[in-house]
């Protein structure tokens, strides 16, 4: 079977999210090759290329999406710029995998949807916290029913970002709620969509945002930030099962950042934890369970994977669990339509939030 070609946008040779984990993930997968890469500055996209051995850059997005020698489109830029840019490889005919969230807004997530449905191109989303080892292996023990009927589900999540009153430079965009990349959507995104990938849907919820650190600094230059994209979210839910739920997720935890996800049930427990401080999505997970009355938790094996060993423990190491299941077995894959459903339960919560009432999530 012939290399899936990749052409990402966004490959900054020097900082983001495609040199962090794309480019890594990718030259280290078999069956993928990364043919082109773009970015919006002329000298930044021919050292990407010249970096990273790529035969092909541009400036035009639409120009790599058109190339013949790409099959699959990496969108690994700002939020804001998803729209146009998956319009672009929509309309290219190409299969796309966007960062997660997927669009700025549930209406421009809805028309993509829509686009990709019609154009007949397999999609992928980066909620790759599902591809992590620990959670294939909680849902897996979740199905097999090992710890019975779940009765309630806890989840806190810590994580670093702002704990020192900086942001670096090219993620100070997220401190606008315009932007919708802050700590709802990509804290919150991330954790909640694995909760559901776990449990099952969200039937209803209660929620409370706020903004407790406004001001900041770039990290590289001193200047000022002002915040006004919630850094604290707290819910409080029932799952369609019947099951309790909640959730605390925010940013700027200075001391001991990390993540815990609760799951009880009739016949045992079973618990996630991570201490990267970097989100579900990034940070390693260990798997806790026990079914003894009143023991302790205990670390529970994981699956054996084809995961190369340059990557596992890094930042890439999940994105590259994406690719793998896309080539694999892309049913498993996050798509256009899943980033959206997800999308409309952050508008539940914002709803919530904004009128101080109990909403139906589903």
């Amino acid at each position: 079977m012939s290399a899936i070609r990749v052409g990402i946008i966004g490959a900054n040779p020097d900082q983001g999210w495609a040199s962090r984990a794309h480019v890594p993930a990718l030259r280290a997968l078999d069956g993928f090759e990364i043919t082109a890469v773009g970015t919006r500055r002329e000298e930044s996209a021919r050292e990407a290329a010249r970096r990273y051995g790529v035969p092909h850059h541009f400036t035009d997005p639409r120009a790599l999406a058109a190339h013949p020698d790409v099959d699959l489109v990496a969108i690994t830029v700002k939020v804001p710029a998803h729209d146009e840019l998956i319009r672009a490889a929509l309309d290219a005919g190409k299969h796309v995998f966007s960062e997660w969230p997927l669009t700025r807004t549930t209406a421009e997530a809805e028309a993509v949807a829509k686009l990709a449905a019609g154009a007949g191109v397999r999609t992928a989303v980066g909620l790759q916290a599902r591809f992590a080892p620990a959670a294939v292996r909680a849902r897996q023990l979740l199905a097999d029913g090992h710890i019975g009927r779940v009765t309630s589900v806890n989840v806190h999540a810590g994580l670093f970002k702002g704990a020192d009153g900086t942001l670096p430079g090219w993620s100070s965009y997220t401190a606008d709620v315009r932007n919708a990349a802050g700590t709802l959507e990509v804290g919150g995104g991330h954790h909640l969509d694995l909760v559901r990938h776990l449990v099952g849907p969200i039937a209803e919820l209660s929620a409370t945002t706020a903004v407790q650190r406004v001001h900041y600094t770039v990290a590289e230059t001193g200047e000022p930030v002002e915040a006004d994209s919630p850094d604290q979210i707290a819910l409080a839910g029932t799952l369609a099962s019947g099951a309790t739920l909640s959730a605390h997720v925010h940013y700027a935890k200075r001391t001991a950042p990390g993540t815990r996800i609760e799951i009880a049930g009739t016949e045992g427990d079973l618990t996630l934890v991570s201490r990267g401080g970097y989100g579900v999505q990034i940070d390693d997970l260990v798997l806790l369970g026990n079914r003894e009355t009143g023991g302790e938790p205990q670390v529970l094996d994981l699956p054996d994977e084809a995961l190369p060993p340059s990557l596992r423990g890094t930042e890439a190491a999940n994105v590259a669990r994406v690719y793998q299941a896309f080539a694999g077995s892309p049913a498993s894959v996050p798509s256009f339509e899943e980033a959206l459903d997800l999308h409309r339960l952050l508008d539940v919560v914002r709803a919530s939030a904004e009128t101080g009432t109990r909403l139906p999530a589903a």
